[in-house]
């Protein structure tokens, strides 16, 4: 077993490659001496208490705060023309107070950006306001939001996106493509908010014990929570052809290909996402083995399009591609699949 300092993860413990002989007294007992400018940093002195915790893999987590509620994080920031990302990064770094102070009487237009900035953050609330300043908390108590609940909801609206803006396509259904668009902000907001808890996991190992994700997980999760973003920002796009085709529906050869395409490119993201979270190896290789029969499909779709009206065929290679695309972010998520640990 190894021994997994409080903080390790982050980098701040300078002496994470020391090794410690494990020694035994005469009644069998094991130890391992802690470094001692670890303890003396921690204000540890003989007789004191730590919490000593298995983790799942067989690391012990040695805490000298348990059972402590950590104190809220604060930042202060001034307006400016980054702000709104500003206030993004912060978010996701785990910040649970941000202030933004001015000068004098904070302008409309700062305000609109705090609100709008707000409204894409899951749990932050703007709880102070005044002439000069405005106070933003974010209420969400981390170990009520386990990663792979997050995922699986942003991965749904994902799916119906990529369902609804075919059918938008086939359909030439301009009003549905509309409401696509729309929905890719939720997909964003829970992006966000996987990322600030995969993040604060990352800066409180205990928490990876109650969520159900190991420090090494947070990676793969943050990288699955990317590519189910990617694959709404593809929705969006084939959106935007349907609406740039402004209503012109499909010769009947073509809905028949794109349905196919379709069928295929979604039945590789939702396997995809299967294979990774129940680490399925064979399921994320059939997703691999596909990549022949989406080109082919592909091909058959340049083959179609020479024949139609020259204003309609940028669209249609564009929105064959599109799917093409997302058929690549299923076989990135399917590569991410790793064996089940014995």
């Amino acid at each position: 077993m190894g021994l997994n300092l409080k903080n390790t993860f982050s980098g701040m413990v300078k002496r994470m490659g020391e090794l410690r002989k494990v020694q035994q007294t005469p009644s069998g007992t094991f130890f391992v001496c802690l470094p001692k400018p670890w303890a003396e940093s921690h204000g540890l002195k003989r007789g004191a208490v730590v919490s000593v915790t298995e983790t799942s893999d067989g690391r012990l987590l040695v805490d000298t705060e348990y059972g402590v509620a950590p104190s809220p994080r604060s930042i202060t920031l001034k307006p400016g023309p980054y702000l709104n990302r500003e206030i993004i990064g912060k978010y996701l770094l785990g910040f649970d107070i941000i202030k933004v102070e001015a000068k004098d009487r904070m302008s409309f237009e700062v305000r609109d950006t705090v609100k709008n900035a707000t409204s894409r953050l899951i749990g932050l609330e703007i709880v102070e306001e005044d002439y000069s300043r405005i106070v933003m908390q974010c209420l969400l108590e981390p170990s009520s939001f386990p990663p792979e609940k997050i995922l699986r909801r942003g991965y749904t609206i994902a799916a119906g996106m990529h369902r609804d803006v075919v059918n938008s396509l086939i359909d030439g259904d301009a009003h549905l493509a509309k409401s696509v668009i729309v929905r890719d902000d939720e997909v964003n907001r829970l992006h966000f908010l996987l990322v600030r808890i995969l993040r604060t996991i990352i800066q409180n190992p205990s928490l990876s014990e109650k969520l159900g994700v190991s420090l090494i997980e947070c990676s793969d999760y943050r990288l699955v929570a990317s590519l189910v973003e990617a694959i709404g920002d593809e929705c969006v796009r084939l959106a935007m052809k349907v609406n740039e085709l402004k209503g012109v529906k499909l010769a009947e050869d073509l809905k028949k290909i794109f349905v196919d395409l379709h069928t295929a490119s979604f039945e590789a993201h939702e396997n995809a996402l299967k294979a990774f979270l129940s680490s399925d190896i064979g399921l994320a290789e059939d997703v691999r083995l596909m990549r022949g029969k989406i080109e082919k499909m592909f091909a058959d779709i340049e083959k179609i399009t020479k024949v139609q009206s020259l204003d309609v065929v940028p669209h249609i290679l564009a929105a064959g591609s599109i799917l093409r695309q997302i058929y690549e972010h299923s076989v990135d998520m399917a590569d991410l699949a790793m064996p089940k640990k014995l």
